[in-house]
């Protein structure tokens, strides 16, 4: 934080909650329970404040507390940036912002863990560049295959690997002759209706 205040580069980062943290934001937290109990949903607060460690902070920086109250537990969230108020309210930065980072990082765990993306054990840098491109160009397609051809279908917010496993990595017949290529699925496979779908729309969309 020191370091991009030294070189005008703005932040914004999660911070560790501990007892003097969750003290600030008591009065929202009890607020927040409240309300959850009147509404009988999760209800969370927000609060805007000025706050420093006591020894490892060099300055005061803005904290936005999130106060929230989930089945009757509570779940309070901290971070800490140097956007001021007059640029982005607090639940804004929070749920707009920040969150948006945690998306971020779910879709790069999704290329890793769904594409295989992580395996880079290679004996040499450029055989592992291109086993990296080759999960890119995977989640592209995949990502075009969840747009254009599962809209508005139980697949629609589906990852990378539901739709590997239950569309993709299936068995069939397949049967090759001059003129086309015929696939036979097995009647009881369950998402043949999806599967249908995308193939249909996927071909419109390349006429």
């Amino acid at each position: 934080m020191a370091w991009c205040e030294a070189n005008r580069v703005d932040f914004l980062f999660g911070l560790a909650r501990n007892e003097r943290l969750e003290a600030a934001i008591k009065p929202e937290l009890m607020q927040a329970a409240l309300d959850s109990i009147r509404s009988g949903q999760p209800a969370r607060r927000y609060k805007d404040f000025t706050w420093s460690t006591l020894d490892s902070w060099s300055r005061n920086r803005r904290v936005v507390g999130k106060a929230e109250v989930t089945g009757g537990d509570a779940n309070p969230r901290f971070i800490v940036t140097s956007l001021q108020p007059s640029e982005v309210a607090a639940q804004h930065l929070y749920e707009a912002i920040y969150c948006a980072r945690g998306e971020m990082e779910n879709r790069i765990k999704e290329c890793q863990l769904d594409l295989f993306a992580d395996r880079t054990s290679a004996a040499t840098m450029r055989a592992n560049q291109l086993r990296l491109w080759f999960a890119s160009m995977a989640y592209v397609l995949l990502c075009a295959l969840r747009r254009i051809g599962l809209a508005h279908t139980q697949f629609a917010d589906a990852t990378c690997g539901t739709i590997r496993l239950r569309l993709l990595k299936i068995g069939a017949l397949v049967r090759i002759s001059v003129r086309r290529i015929k696939l036979a699925m097995a009647s009881a496979y369950p998402w043949q209706d999806e599967f249908a779908l995308a193939h249909l729309r996927l071909r419109n969309a390349a006429i």
